[in-house]
């Protein structure tokens, strides 16, 4: 299984998508990026791929604290949540901090722990 928080609905893709920012939005992050996989595959490759995009969600005060605690965290900002289809279902994955080097660096640990907490929450929100 691939890292990260995992949220599987059977909602429809496009209502997911609407929904997600706004879910982040309650625990803090705002969106600062949005990748199109399949628009990118097809515009660079001339593939198709299923709906894909990828979300570079940030939270500013958690960020602060993890770049004053480690300068080396912003290697993990933003924090990216992809959201895909699935024959009928509609994947979400977050990453998930505490499966990355700020769970071994006791400065990140509690900051990790946070994100991780308000990830899940946003996630959970699109039941």
């Amino acid at each position: 299984m691939v890292p990260g928080i995992h949220k599987t609905l059977t909602a429809d893709y496009g209502d997911v998508l609407a929904k997600l920012p706004e879910a982040l939005k309650a625990e803090g992050f705002g969106v600062l990026t949005e990748v199109d996989v399949r628009d990118t595959l097809r515009a660079k490759l001339g593939v198709e791929f299923r709906r894909y995009k990828i979300l570079g969600a940030c939270n500013p005060p958690l960020a602060h604290e993890a770049l004053q605690a480690e300068l080396g965290a912003g290697v993990m900002m933003p924090c990216n949540v992809i959201i895909y289809e699935d024959n009928e279902r509609t994947n979400v994955i977050a990453i998930d901090p505490m499966e990355t080097f700020a769970a071994n660096v006791p400065a990140l640990r509690p900051i990790a722990e946070q994100v991780r907490e308000k990830l899940q929450r946003a996630l959970d929100r699109l039941a």
